[in-house]
């Protein structure tokens, strides 16, 4: 399973040429065998940048949201588990986000790869499968 970080699932939908080749390739391999995911925390996210006006979308971000969830994107859900397993991973930074140790808990718990350019995400020497999205 490939997870999408936020800003991946941003870019696929309207920025695809920001993704690197073999990120594109692993996206398009996981979208025609069914096992493309997104953390339903992420859908937060884009609520919130729309809100603080750093997102221009075309649709509101349900109709967005449910656009990409009948086209065949999972939508993985967050529980108390995730959200202590967020909050107690080991040796990722302070400055990390909510968001981000959510992206990372639920990831985890799917066995899934997290595509994201997200320098902290991809530096952070924790057991996490990790595709970086520009590459």
């Amino acid at each position: 399973m490939i997870l999408l970080d936020t800003h991946v699932l941003v870019w696929c939908s309207l920025q695809p040429h920001r993704l690197g080749s073999r990120a594109r390739a692993e996206i398009s391999r996981a979208w025609s065998a069914g096992v493309l995911a997104v953390s339903a925390i992420s859908f937060w996210e884009v609520t919130q940048l729309r809100q603080q006006g750093a997102l221009l979308l075309a649709w509101s971000t349900e109709a967005w949201r449910h656009e990409w969830l009948r086209q065949g994107l999972q939508e993985l859900p967050l529980d108390g588990d995730l959200v202590v397993a967020a909050g107690a991973l080991d040796g990722l930074p302070q400055r990390a986000s909510l968001v981000d140790r959510c992206i990372v808990a639920v990831t985890r718990a799917a066995g899934a790869t997290l595509v994201t350019a997200d320098p902290l995400l991809l530096r952070w020497t924790g057991d996490l499968q990790r595709l970086q999205a520009l590459g």
